[in-house]
């Protein structure tokens, strides 16, 4: 093993080895009486009870034991993801309670990699060093602290593979969730569920704490390895099971229950005050960094879909249509027509295109928030940036074409303010979008409820619906296309227009300004409450 890490070290630049050996803060581990429930339905069962036991640095423990024993609930729980009206118990790193320093330079692995699948293993891995290292590394020693972890973890044939359906070095990707981890250069490691037994021997070629590798149970029981043999993997049931498992309680309560005790008494009592450490910040970048960083790997990773010829494709198509059909018509009510059709078709592309953006990365965002990696504000900062684009071209190659087709008013004053009233009620329909994703997190779920939102915001539009009745006539206050029609019409129309023609007379031109800022209201309340709904995820006690 020795040749082989002397080996890995030949191939690697010496800059960057040296980020592996940069000097971190020994950790030690000490639990006390962790449990943990969960209620179903009126009844409490309780999966984690009285578990106790530490580790010091340089250790790995391995917690052994069946599927369904608690082995990931008790990882999950020192690692502090379990909320603590569910949890109990003293669980201390140093001497201190975990709180979201440590949090953040704790390495978690979980059962299944948590990855993007639209990036390669560079990017994923580069993009996690830049989040996760420190400012006292400069961007080029991060770039070549990833480019080390795929050298030292023999991922460099998988190195320009993405993580989707198609790949033909799955043999590998098992152990990406671990060099991610890696990559971070955190102080300790929590692993769940290793797939590979050689990752045991890659883990130790890196340098740092790793406290266990699974698979794992009952950290609490400290056994010597002959005291394990009467635990069975196999499928028996009956009372001689039960019988084993009680007397193997009891052989440890009666041998090791005290003495753990007291060993955990006495690190307790040995461990120095660290409070002056520098490496646990809560953050290890700063906002705008987050934000740049990740504005960069959304990019990468929607560029598939932000820039597709099919949806570029469908617009154009749609746009030709639309100019065919009111090709250079000469009736207002047919212009009123086409006024009223510009927020009702850009009112729903871009909420459907938008109710996609959260819930796909939901476990995603659970994984890097609870990891500490960024603060929420500048991730959704990051979406909301990066899918403007898209979302603000699409529609003004619509407008280009249709309105000249449809030979609306032919100035460069009427034609910017319908596309300004155009774009605002895109982004509105953004908003909807972002806000509906992050509320049900199900994509058909909120699909569902954005087609009924929608119909009800058209049917109060202005123009299919005259005579409203008074205790339904509120709903147009609430509409995006109501204000965005008005807005539409005030920008072909005058006063002297409108006469005798009930679709626009209804409307009415007046209140063009405070059409405008009821749009932008919505642009900022929807987005708004998408970001309280996203405070849920990944929160923890």
């Amino acid at each position: 093993m020795e040749k082989n890490m002397e080996d890995l070290e030949a191939q690697i630049d010496p800059e960057a080895l040296a980020i592996f050996k940069e000097a971190k803060q020994p950790v030690t581990l000490k639990f006390e009486d962790v449990c943990y429930k969960i209620k179903i339905k009126e009844t409490e069962k309780v999966i984690l009870k009285g578990i106790s036991g530490f580790v010091l640095p340089g250790e790995m423990l391995a917690m052994l034991g069946p599927s369904g024993s608690g082995k990931t609930t008790l990882l999950t729980a020192l690692g502090g993801r379990h909320s603590s009206e569910q949890s109990s118990g003293t669980i201390a790193y140093n001497g201190k309670p975990y709180d979201k320093r440590m949090k953040r330079n704790t390495g978690f692995v979980t059962q299944d990699d948590i990855l993007y699948p639209h990036l390669t293993v560079i990017e994923t891995l580069v993009f996690a060093a830049l989040l996760r290292l420190p400012n006292s590394f400069t961007k080029q020693e991060k770039v070549m602290h990833a480019e080390a972890v795929i050298t030292q973890l023999g991922l460099t044939k998988c190195n320009p593979l993405y993580f989707g359906k198609g790949v033909t070095a799955l043999d590998y990707f098992s152990s990406i969730g671990f060099a991610l981890t890696v990559a971070m250069n955190p102080s300790d490691y929590l692993l769940d569920l290793a797939n590979e037994v050689d990752l045991q021997e890659k883990a130790m070629q890196i340098s740092g704490k790793i406290c266990w590798l699974n698979p794992l149970s009952h950290l609490t029981f400290n056994f010597t390895s002959g005291q394990w043999q009467g635990i069975s993997s196999d499928d028996s049931h009956g009372e001689d099971q039960i019988n084993t498992k009680q007397r193997l309680v009891s052989a440890y309560k009666k041998n090791l229950e005290n003495s753990l005790k007291a060993e955990i008494h006495e690190v307790g009592n040995n461990l120095e005050d660290n409070s002056d450490d520098k490496e646990f910040g809560l953050w290890a970048t700063t906002w705008w960094q987050q934000f740049t960083i990740l504005l960069r790997r959304g990019l990468k990773e929607r560029r598939h879909e932000s820039f597709s010829g099919l949806r570029v494709g469908e617009v154009l198509v749609v746009s030709f249509l639309v100019g065919l059909l009111w090709f250079k018509t000469k009736h207002i009510q047919d212009k009123a027509g086409l006024l009223f059709f510009y927020p009702s078709f850009w009112g729903v592309f871009p909420l459907f295109h938008a109710i996609f953006t959260f819930p796909p990365e939901l476990m995603m965002i659970h994984k890097e928030r609870t990891s500490r990696m960024y603060k929420l504000s500048s991730y959704f900062m990051s979406k909301i940036v990066g899918d403007l684009p898209m979302e603000l071209i699409l529609p003004t190659i619509f407008v280009i074409i249709t309105y000249w087709m449809a030979w609306l008013r032919p100035t460069a004053g009427n034609f910017f303010y319908a596309l300004a009233a155009l774009l605002l009620t895109v982004l509105v329909a953004q908003g909807i979008g972002l806000a509906l994703g992050a509320i049900v997190m199900d994509i058909k779920s909120a699909s569902v409820l954005a087609s009924v939102l929608m119909l009800a915001f058209q049917l109060a539009g202005g123009f299919l619906v005259q005579n409203v009745p008074s205790f339904i006539a509120w709903v147009k206050y609430i509409s995006p296309n109501y204000y965005t029609y008005k807005l539409l019409l005030g920008s072909q129309f005058g006063p002297e227009d409108i006469t005798g023609i009930p679709t626009i007379k209804g409307v009415g031109l007046g209140g063009q300004g405070v059409a405008a800022i009821a749009l932008i209201i919505m642009i900022v309340f929807y987005r708004f409450i998408a970001y309280l709904a996203l405070t849920r995820v990944g929160r923890t006690g």
